[in-house]
């Protein structure tokens, strides 16, 4: 137990320390832009980025992943804040955490076996123009000196990890936001700033209850955007979690995380907060930074509270052109460019279910919305494949006495109608085999399709024998077939 505790929180104090810090310092001007989206006060959202991390610090099941409030949830929001306030947001949030927790429990998580590796490219390239995009308006209509700023951001960080011997020990972002903001209190130039974002609070997040009526009435307009602020939570963080993975190249357990999430916006509704989830630009940050323990996220979420409550002085004087190259740098870092390398030698189905979840995603900016599109694709892709895997021979055994069909692979929807055209009607026999011992029906459609088969032989007077089914075939066929009920049949074949 003492080792499990060190090796997740202090195997990495110092890269977990500065990590930390580097993620602080880039959650202050999303979280302020994720209560603007969303329609509240700034402080709803920094408190929520404060309180999700150290709970999921705790409670989460994936070690340096960072979660706090997010783009993705903050547009789910805008219609119940406006139609009925910040309490009902709170009181929705509080629900999405109970909801969350019991996903865990039911161990929903293990829906990502779904989810193909082009839908998880699809969703990290697709992440990587969003982040990219939102630094858009920052980079739109301004003077030469935010460009010049955001260049020479880039600059350090890329430049900064080969300079010899401290190169390596500190993280490049941190120097970038120092160096920056130090030239800028230096020059005295005219460029945005964090406190141009909203205003920073000035206290320690309290207690509250959301002050809605607990009764049906409630519940029924908060349950849908609950459920919403589930899915799309519980999404984002496992796609995360799967990416903080491969990244570090160690598992996590995703039920924990289902259920860490949960406890985590619970906390944040009762602490004034909205929901939030895992943050894939944050946890990418923290990782590139030399993060990778528990202690990383909770450093995050600490110094951020401590930042802007008691140090909001100094945090209003960064410079945005500062934070942007860091998330220019994330963009680039996430994205994944050989998927398009890959482009040329992937099978097509691949590519088109890749493109197809970036497209949604950027053009709806609804993270669920693209990756169900991509599991859609990749589901019907999947189908139709496997349905073209499938072979009917026939042999005549006695000349215009017996023939045997012999059905080699797999009998469901998306082969059924294969499956009930490979057989001769009109021919004159007295008795047909269907050989089925190499093969396997799936579903309702095959054993539909073998009773209209059997039916159309009986039908022209030849004898049928089903052979060789296995154990489930066998077991569906014998519950659902109707080839030898006569009633069934008549409705079957259309009461003709």
């Amino acid at each position: 137990m003492f080792e499990s505790i060190r090796q997740t929180w202090f195997s990495n104090v110092k890269g977990d320390t500065l990590a930390g810090i580097v993620v602080a310092l880039a959650l202050i001007p999303e979280a302020i832009a994720f209560s603007i989206i969303a329609g509240v006060d700034p402080k709803v959202g920094l408190y929520a980025s404060f309180c999700i991390a150290v709970i999921i610090a705790f409670a989460g099941g994936r070690p340096g992943m960072i979660s706090a409030a997010t783009g993705a949830m903050a547009l789910l929001m805008v219609t119940l804040v406006r139609d009925h306030g910040l309490e009902y947001l709170l009181a929705a949030t509080l629900l999405t955490g109970v909801l969350q927790i019991i996903a865990g429990y039911l161990k929903l998580a293990e829906l990502m076996r779904f989810v193909s590796r082009s839908v998880v490219t699809g969703f990290v390239n697709a992440l990587a123009i969003l982040i990219f995009m939102a630094q858009l308006p920052e980079l739109t209509g301004v003077t030469w000196h935010v460009y010049a700023m955001t260049a020479a951001g880039l600059g350090i960080i890329y430049g900064f990890p080969y300079l010899p011997r401290i190169g390596r020990s500190i993280p490049s972002p941190l120097v970038c936001i120092v160096v920056l903001t130090a030239v800028y209190l230096l020059s005295g130039m005219e460029i945005r700033t964090v406190g141009d974002m909203g205003e920073l609070p000035d206290s320690l997040p309290i207690f509250l209850w959301p002050d809605v009526p607990l009764n049906l009435e409630t519940l029924w307009i908060i349950l849908p955007y609950s459920l919403m602020l589930t899915v799309v939570g519980l999404l984002e963080s496992m796609m995360t979690a799967t990416i903080v993975d491969d990244l570090t190249d160690t598992p996590s357990d995703k039920n924990r995380e289902c259920k860490g999430q949960g406890i985590a916006n619970i906390g944040a509704g009762l602490l004034g907060g909205m929901a939030g989830c895992a943050m894939i630009g944050q946890s990418v940050i923290n990782v590139k930074s030399g993060g990778r323990g528990r202690l990383s996220t909770l450093v995050a979420g600490v110094l951020l509270l401590i930042l802007v409550v008691f140090l909001s002085d100094w945090v209003s004087q960064i410079p945005m052109a500062a934070l942007v190259a860091v998330m220019i740098m994330v963009s680039i870092g996430t994205f994944s460019w050989a998927s398009i390398r890959d482009l040329k030698t992937y099978p097509m189905s691949t590519n088109v279910v890749m493109l197809a979840t970036v497209a949604v995603t950027v053009f709806t900016h609804n993270l669920a919305i693209g990756v169900f599109v991509g599991v859609l694709i990749a589901a019907m892709n999947f189908a139709n494949k496997v349905g073209n895997i499938l072979h009917i021979g026939s042999e005549e055994i006695e000349k215009g006495r017996h023939r045997t069909y012999r059905v080699v692979g797999q009998v469901f929807f998306a082969s059924s109608e294969r499956f009930g055209n490979a057989f001769d009607f009109k021919e004159s026999v007295e008795k047909v085999t269907i050989d089925l011992s190499r093969a396997h029906f799936w579903d309702i459609t095959a054993v539909q399709a073998l009773d209209r088969v059997v039916i159309k032989f009986r039908r022209e007077g030849t004898e049928v024998a089903l052979v060789g089914l296995n154990e489930a075939t066998a077991t569906i066929v014998d519950r659902y077939a109707v080839h030898n009920d006569p009633a069934a049949v008549d409705k079957l074949m259309g009461g003709h």
